[in-house]
């Protein structure tokens, strides 16, 4: 269904990258979830009515909720595509985010009061009803939420939606939790057994278990994440395919929202070239990365000597110095200052996220191996750059 309503009224839908694409999908899915999330709401409150089953009946406001989580996912795309203003300079890509954040507390108030509710029908149970309409209503139910999340999650993937992924995930906790209802159902009236209760429990706990998952997910890309690796080397094989540009540095991705990325980076040229050709190769990469990812990007020059061997040979020697004391360090924007007595290495370094040194113990250590392997005229001049990758 999904699918062929893509086709009908997506324009260029297969363009997954678009912010306009992206909204229309969320908007689309979003209309489908109401509708879909409500037919199955009146289906089950007629079931639990008829059954008296507490299990059923709250399954069937779960499913009501998801159709106001559909609401708000359906809100949050529309809001999100909406265009920069003076209040908002930088769009309002993140309300996708905030969208699916909020579906993420639906389902942990959904899954306390079912949990709540659960454990009041243990201490007072009561007998079940069931008929063959009523276990269809459920078995139909489980094949609605099976597609809704198949195609929740084939279209979060599609487009990189945090607020999809959380709605694909509240429809795998709800296909569950009706299975879990069903077996109830059918083993009550098997047995006698009073199990409404205790399977409402375990349906509660899931559900806290996955909308926990979705809220720190959904957490996370507000507080903000690293950029992906794959997205790393795209923009790294897009700058350095220029002649001109010998290597980048100092990349920082700032994330507003899908579609919405800022990207800033130092890239290092040729300290004899000519400026101005080297000006009209920077601006030529910026628009590059703004066609091909969708993003603002800002390149600053970087002069690095070339044609100089004494200082390629020492780049080299302080290079292997580095690379030997912590492969997982760089060097960038290295110079030689000579003088009579003394000669200043400086150059920065590059400390990748997660390592366990400190500033102070790279710049201490390696000024040491610097000033004992190279000579005792040669001292380093460090400058530590973190890198948020």
């Amino acid at each position: 269904m999904i699918h062929l309503l893509s086709v009908l009224f997506i324009k260029d839908r297969r363009n997954y990258s678009s912010p306009q694409v992206r909204q229309a999908y969320g908007t689309l899915c979003g209309a489908a979830g109401i509708g879909l999330n409500l037919l199955l709401f009146l289906g089950k409150w007629i079931a639990g009515t008829l059954s008296h089953s507490i299990a059923i009946t709250a399954d069937a406001f779960n499913n009501l909720s998801d159709a106001g989580s559909s609401i708000i996912t359906l809100i949050g795309f529309r809001i999100s595509g909406q265009k920069p203003d003076p209040e908002h300079p930088f769009g309002h890509g993140r309300m996708e985010y905030i969208s699916g954040l909020l579906v993420s507390v639906a389902i942990l108030i959904m899954g306390f009061e079912l949990v709540k509710s659960s454990v009041e029908k243990i201490i007072h149970p009561e007998a079940i009803d069931s008929s063959p309409v009523i276990l269809g209503i459920l078995a139909a139910s489980i094949l609605v939420k099976l597609y809704m999340f198949y195609y929740n999650r084939s279209i979060s993937s599609k487009i990189d939606s945090a607020a999809m992924k959380a709605t694909a995930m509240d429809s795998l906790s709800d296909t569950v939790s009706t299975a879990l209802v069903l077996a109830a159902t059918v083993i009550s009236q098997l047995t006698g057994l009073l199990l409404d209760g205790w399977f409402g429990v375990l349906v509660g706990i899931f559900i806290l278990y996955t909308g926990g998952s979705t809220l720190k997910e959904t957490m996370d890309l507000l507080l903000g994440q690293p950029p992906k690796k794959e997205f790393i080397k795209e923009i790294r094989k897009i700058v350095i395919s220029h002649p001109l540009v010998y290597d980048i540095h100092d990349l920082v991705v700032h994330d507003y929202g899908p579609g919405r990325l800022m990207i800033s980076l130092h890239a290092e040229v040729d300290a004899q070239g000519d400026i101005q050709a080297i000006h009209e190769q920077i601006d030529h990469i910026e628009h590059e990365l703004q066609e091909k990812l969708h993003c603002s990007a800002t390149i600053h020059m970087d002069p690095i000597v070339t044609n100089d061997a004494e200082v390629l040979e020492m780049k080299e020697k302080v290079y292997q110095i580095v690379r030997d004391f912590d492969s997982t360090l760089s060097i960038h924007d290295f110079r030689m200052v000579r003088g009579n007595t003394r000669t200043n290495l400086i150059f920065d370094i590059s400390v990748p996220s997660g390592s366990k040194l400190t500033d102070n113990e790279i710049v201490n250590e390696l000024k040491s191996r610097i000033h004992q392997y190279l000579g005792g005229k040669y001292f380093a001049v460090i400058q530590i750059d973190h890198e948020y990758y």
